[in-house]
This record gives structure tokens, sequence and C-alpha cells, in this order.
């Protein structure tokens, strides 16, 4: 399992410098199949779909596909809109599909759009500002940073338990040490790309806080739906919820972060 997980992850990494690092079009593409991989797992999940594709999913999927259209034309113009026609869009499949689906499967439809795509486009919008090609890496930073920083520190002096219930391993030791991790790793990576490096710490550690919730949020639904992962597309990891959950609450936090506190 160790070797199939590391194999995986190596693949994972040359896959992220290969898109990130391109950037424009190719990342663009990437992100929005990751997306809706990401959504199908949890639709199923959420019992949005079944065996086969329902026409709410494909609603889901249309209004993700359409959100990122507009988020590449202009996503401070077009972005809000994009999103409010998905939830109508899916509204529409509600009301004249009716009694076929429950609200609570229009709710995942639409939340699937705004989890997934929405946050995930912001890897997208990070890489896109004035020094992008340096930012876009403090997402990573900060989530697998923090996660990893995490589990060593737990491992070694973790006693206090973080979240007892949804998640039992882990510790406030380990917390407390992923974030301390992740603002380390920040300057470290500031002095190598000639970065401010209070500025990046900063940075840095609130993302890593915020990709603690990501993670247990993650966590949570698979709880609270009887499974141990979203899928099996990443031998060794799961899925793509599985592997991007704390990326998909953080992109848009270090997007903003950077514009505030950078001054972009």
């Amino acid at each position: 399992m160790f070797k199939t997980r590391l194999i995986s992850g190596i693949v994972l990494v040359i896959i992220a410098l290969a898109t990130i690092i391109s950037g424009s079009w190719i990342l663009f593409f990437t992100l929005l199949a990751v997306s809706l991989i990401g959504m199908r797992e949890l639709y199923k999940v959420m019992k949005v779909s079944d065996e086969h594709v329902t026409v709410l999913e494909l609603v889901g999927y249309l209004g993700a596909v359409l959100y990122y259209i507009a988020m590449k034309a202009d996503f401070g113009n077009y972005g809000t809109m994009a999103i409010i026609i998905s939830m109508i869009l899916i509204l529409f499949v509600y009301v004249f599909g009716y009694p076929k689906y429950h609200a609570e499967q229009v709710m995942a439809a639409f939340f699937g759009v705004v989890y997934v795509a929405v946050m995930l486009s912001f890897i997208y919008l990070t890489r896109s500002l004035p020094d992008g090609k340096f930012l876009v890496w403090l997402i990573f930073l900060c989530s697998w940073g923090c996660d990893t920083c995490a589990y060593c520190v737990g491992m070694l002096i973790g006693k206090h338990k973080m979240a007892p219930v949804l998640s039992p391993k882990k510790s406030i030791e380990g917390a407390v040490g992923g974030v301390a991790g992740a603002a380390l790793l920040g300057v470290i990576y500031a002095a190598a790309t000639q970065g401010k490096m209070a500025e990046y710490a900063l940075i840095c550690a609130v993302g890593a806080l915020i990709s603690m919730v990501g993670d247990l949020a993650a966590s949570a639904i698979k709880r609270n739906q009887n499974i141990k992962d979203y899928g099996k597309l990443i031998p060794g990891h799961g899925g793509i919820l599985d592997r991007f959950d704390s990326v998909i609450i953080t992109a848009p936090v270090i997007y903003y972060l950077a514009k505030t506190i950078l001054g972009i």
C-alpha cells in the first residue's frame, strides 16, 4: 500500500507541475476535468446520481462548464452570474421533474457546483495573478504541507484530541505543528523565490488553518454517508475529493489573501 501510495503521489506531483507551470488553457482544461470528476464522486455519494447518469446530474455538470467559461472570460463580471444560472437550471429540473428528485438531491447538485468546480477554479485564478506562477504554489504548501507537518507532530507528541468524534487521530498539537510547519514552508519558499517572507508566512499560516477545516469537512461528509473513500481513481489515495479535500477550500482563501496582503 505504501509503495502504491508513493508512486501515485509522485505521478500527481508531476502532473501538477506540468499543468500549473504551463498555465493558460492546459491548466484551465485540467481543472475543468478534475472538477467534473470530483463532482461525479460527490454526486454518487450524495445520491444525486445512481447507476445511470441523471438529468439533475447532467445539469450540475453543465453549470460547472458554464461557470468555467464565464470565469475564463471575466471572473469579476460573469462568474457570479454563471453560478446563479446554474442554480436556476437546477431548480428548473427540480420543478418540471417533480416529484422525481428530492430537495436534498437538488441542494447537493448545486453544492457540487460550488464546492468542487468553483472552489477549484481559484487555482487557475491564483495562477493568473501577477506573480501567479509563484503564488499558486502557496495553495499546495498550505494544504499538503500542513497535512504532512500535522501528521508528523501529532505522531510524536499528540495527546489532546482536536475533533474526537469526527477524526479521533487528529490532535491539537498536530494542528499547531501543521500551522507552524506551513508558515515555515512559506518562509523557505519566499527565500527561494525572492518573495516577502513575513507575508508568505502569514498567508501559509492562515491557509493551513482553513485547510484543516476542508479536510475535516470532507471527512464529515464521508462519515454521514458511511463510506471510506470518495472513489478509487488515485491508487492508494482514493478519489479526487480524497486527495484535494483541503486544496478545495484553501485555493480561494490563498487567492484573496494574496490580493489583500500582497496588494495585488
